[in-house]
């Protein structure tokens, strides 16, 4: 049986890290809480063996590559911390075709809920 090619999008809703990000003296000095959103899309060419977790992209590993490129070293700037992170998970992962991050600061500003930065990157 041949299966059609198919999207599968695997998707992180508010992972939270500790980073060492900012620009700012207070922030130079000690770490804060981000808040990452990501989707990844990947091109599926065969079922999923339910017994294999070779036969899927596993997601733990999506995962610990976000948090080592995220609190590996101090970074200035969240759009460095994104494009960084971003391009490491295209280099890492072939079968992601497309990856969405939004990395946000969520003690940034006391009069909103978050501030952040969004990418998108597609082979």
């Amino acid at each position: 049986m041949t299966t059609r090619p198919t999207l599968r999008r695997i998707f992180f809703k508010q992972l939270t890290i500790d980073a060492r990000i900012g620009i700012l003296e207070h922030e130079l000095r000690a770490t804060q809480p981000i808040y990452i959103d990501a989707e990844f899309d990947t091109v599926v060419n065969q079922p999923s063996d339910d017994h294999d977790i070779d036969s899927v992209l596993d997601y733990r590993q999506l995962r610990q590559t976000i948090i080592n490129c995220c609190t590996k070293q101090h970074v200035n700037l969240l759009e460095t911390l994104i494009e960084n992170t971003a391009h490491s998970l295209l280099e890492q992962f072939p079968d992601v075709m497309r990856v969405q991050l939004r990395i946000s600061k969520p003690n940034a500003f006391t009069d909103c809920a978050a501030v952040g930065i969004e990418i998108e990157l597609q082979r």
